[in-house]
């Protein structure tokens, strides 16, 4: 049968859905060419925000639509399985066991029916992956689950605890990666900092595995929960050269009060320490960030506080986004949620200081020399990549192709990257 899988949400949603794809050609299906209609679509949804519920929804009505077998999986019918089942997908699984979905597509088109097994595991399950040369970077994952429980979030309950995948298994798909032609690995978890908690090691051994490969050229870190980096952890990951000098801590809230209401493990003090331990063994590293604005009992002293903060910290980006409610979190619980209207001014004040910091960056890579990994080539004038620290430029005057690593001095910056020439 011909098949597609739409995915929604994070890198590790990102991966589970070649591992998905993989499972799918092992047992003789074929992909779905744009041009074409399937007969299985498979959506991976994502349960951070009612949004995504939606869209997976949507994306399964549309796919009925089609006449096309409607396979629901990921966070969404985990967390929430009894609204997911009125979504009307014909096989509804969750966030583990995502080998066995062509044999519940097998099993539902022969008429037996599909009840996929829902418990999640106690430890790591593997998917691992081959590589595949279409792309320039190689996602890994390394870790599922989280063990935190922010007030505000459904993803621990949608993906259990935290389980860590072992050493020799991320350097043999770091290898695999390596061999398929990539030179850069991007390590992705659920709660990444957590990684080797339950398995007696530490992020620091993961990264060290997955930088093994000669191939291998740069190791980069998904987000990272702030709080778990001490000096210890930091100092480790400073030994490795290969890895990026990029880190993308999730801050929420710039503001105490805020982050203490969120069951966050940290203050704004002790976050600023971190990044500026950070800066102090990785000079030149570029910090990233999420924010939600308009949490249950935010005020407008405590938004101003957040921007104020978020304004101070010299992040590279910051993504921003509105809290939504969580069904079944201890946030939904509460009576002073803020209303949409202020929601919406303060995502828009927010999101126009990210465009800010994120100008007031990459002017400050101009005169700047970095090796930029270049990803595609969509104009004749131009190769596109990344610098290790993140920052996206256009290489002007350069024949260089995707997969070239080009050292390249940075001319200029414009909305959303930078420019640049290619170093002799």
């Amino acid at each position: 049968m011909k098949y597609a899988v739409i995915t929604f949400g994070c890198k590790v949603n990102q991966y589970e859905s070649g591992a998905i794809d993989n499972a799918m050609l092992a047992a003789g299906h074929t992909v779905c060419s744009e041009d074409e209609i399937p007969d299985v679509v498979i959506v991976n949804s994502c349960s951070v925000t009612e949004n995504g519920d939606k869209k997976a929804r949507h994306a399964v009505r549309a796919a009925k639509r089609q006449g096309a077998v409607a396979v629901l999986t990921g966070c969404y019918p985990q967390a929430f399985p009894e609204e997911a089942a009125k979504c009307g997908a014909d096989i509804i699984a969750g966030t583990a066991r995502r080998s066995e979905i062509p044999a519940l597509i097998d099993s539902f088109v022969s008429g037996q029916g599909a009840k996929a097994d829902m418990t999640l595991p106690k430890r790591y399950e593997e998917l691992p992956l081959p590589g595949s040369p279409a792309r320039t970077r190689a996602f890994i994952k390394i870790e599922d689950g989280c063990d935190r429980y922010c007030s505000y979030c459904v993803i621990p309950y949608a993906r259990g605890r935290v389980r860590s995948r072992s050493v020799d298994s991320v350097a043999e798909e770091a290898r695999l990666c390596a061999a398929a032609g990539h030179r850069e690995a991007v390590l992705v978890g659920i709660n990444l900092s957590r990684y080797g908690s339950d398995i007696g090691c530490d992020l620091a051994d993961a990264v060290r595995a997955a930088s093994a490969p000669v191939g291998i050229v740069r190791v980069r870190l998904s987000s990272l929960e702030p709080e778990l980096l001490d000096e210890r952890l930091i100092s480790r990951l400073a030994e490795n050269e290969k890895l990026c000098p990029h880190f993308h801590l999730s801050l929420q809230s710039g503001c105490d009060a805020t982050l203490k209401r969120m069951n966050r493990r940290y203050d704004t003090a002790e976050y600023m320490n971190i990044v500026h331990r950070l800066r102090e063994k990785f000079p030149g590293c570029a910090v990233t960030t999420d924010i939600m604005v308009g949490f249950a009992g935010e005020s407008d002293e405590e938004f101003a506080q957040s921007l104020d903060f978020a304004a101070k910290a010299g992040f590279a980006r910051i993504h921003v986004f509105t809290y939504s409610i969580r069904p079944g979190t201890a946030a939904e619980k509460r009576s002073d949620h803020v209303p949409d209207a202020v929601k919406e001014q303060r995502y828009a004040q927010m999101s126009a200081l990210a465009a800010r910091v994120n100008g007031d960056f990459l002017r400050s890579q101009t005169g700047t020399e970095a090796v930029v990994l270049v990803q595609k080539r969509t104009s004749p004038d131009f190769a596109a990549g990344l610098t290790p620290n993140y920052t996206p430029v256009r290489i002007y005057g350069s024949d260089a192709r995707k997969h070239d690593l080009v050292r390249v001095r940075i001319t200029g910056a414009e909305e959303g990257f930078c420019t640049g020439e290619c170093v002799d």
